[in-house]
């Protein structure tokens, strides 16, 4: 594809989930397709009619094992935030419809033991999960992400302890 025609693609509506633990770890899970560190924070996309918020809970559960009712909702980004993809990565995923994704962020705090949590889904997305400081995370971040992730944990950053 050419960068233009890979401009033109719109961009794949999508949630992300900043976990919080009540030490202010941030949930983040090794990529189970990547061979090198590549680590993030849970997140997917919206599915046709679901809302944002319902899309959170869903992927929570479904990438982590951790139900909603062991999670409180303490906010949400007020925009979009979108990232473009690498242009070798865009015809590999999604089938080549997206450029990128545009993301709505909810900061959850998890109120339940580690124990709820359970990588080892029925479509797994992580290799290993930890719970890491914001500025571990933004190091750890595939490179393309880190400025979404980093305006992220700046918007909710009063919010997380």
């Amino acid at each position: 594809m050419t960068p233009e025609e890979i401009h033109a693609l719109p961009y794949r509506p999508c949630v992300g989930l900043m976990v919080c633990n009540p030490s202010g770890g941030i949930f983040a899970g090794q990529r189970i397709d990547s061979t090198y560190d590549a680590w993030q924070m849970p997140q997917g996309g919206v599915e046709k009619g679901e809302d944002p918020r319902g899309a959170a809970l869903r992927e929570l559960e479904e990438e982590t094992g951790i139900p909603p009712t062991a999670v409180d909702i303490m906010a949400e980004t007020a925009d979009w935030f979108p990232y473009d993809l690498p242009h070798h990565l865009v015809p590999k995923l999604w089938k080549g419809r997206y450029r990128g994704q545009k993301q709505r962020w909810f900061l959850l705090r998890f109120t339940g033991d580690d124990g709820l949590i359970n990588i080892a889904t029925k479509h797994p997305e992580f290799s290993r999960w930890r719970w890491l400081q914001p500025d571990e995370l933004l190091a750890k971040i595939v490179p393309f992400k880190r400025d979404t992730y980093r305006q992220v944990i700046q918007e909710f950053q009063s919010k997380v302890g």
